[in-house]
């Protein structure tokens, strides 16, 4: 029930997000505290789903860095030191992440060292080739029009027009290579 998408480029990666917040009860929330988008650390962290899991991950969680030749395979660390510090910081704040039933929780986008990688509530980690990412209920309609050639804002307004759990404000975020993290467009 949000649009958050990123596309992954040579030198950088760039998020974007909605703002719209919509409870269980159909109630629409707006606040400028509740962003889809964080940056913890080294990490940028943007969360689509159930709001206990992207809280604890974007408000709570304390990521690991890489440190030396741990840079020189993000993907590795992601799967070996990152996954396992998000499944004990659920644990320690009681979200069960691994509950039996069929309906997806939450997914992620965390970007590091200008890199994105996709994290679903299976703790699965994936890439795309296409360099397009997506998460919530508007990010098909996002990545068609990013696949079609529209800009990030432009996908997103897109997006929005379609899926009515999707509004603006946008919210924009760019992290280069060197993890140099930029708010905006």
């Amino acid at each position: 029930m949000t649009t958050i998408i990123a596309i992954q480029q040579k030198d950088k990666v760039i998020f974007g997000a909605d703002s719209q917040v919509t409870s269980n009860n159909g109630r629409v929330q707006r606040h400028g505290e509740m962003v889809k988008i964080t940056q913890r650390g080294p990490f940028l962290i943007a969360g689509s789903g159930e709001c206990a899991p992207c809280d604890i991950a974007q408000h709570i969680w304390k990521p690991p860095s890489p440190k030396g030749v741990e840079w020189n395979d993000i993907y590795r660390f992601i799967i070996a030191k990152v996954i396992p510090s998000l499944k004990a910081c659920f644990k320690q704040n009681e979200y069960k992440w691994d509950r039996e039933d069929d309906e997806i929780k939450f997914n992620f986008l965390i970007a590091i060292g200008g890199q994105v990688f996709e994290i679903t509530d299976d703790m699965s980690v994936t890439l795309d080739g296409t360099g397009f990412y997506g998460v919530g209920s508007g990010s098909p309609y996002a990545i068609g029009a990013l696949e079609a050639g529209a800009t990030i804002s432009k996908a997103l307004e897109i997006a929005a027009k379609n899926d009515a759990y999707t509004s603006a404000p946008f919210l924009y975020y760019t992290q280069t290579l060197e993890n140099k993290i930029i708010k905006g467009k």
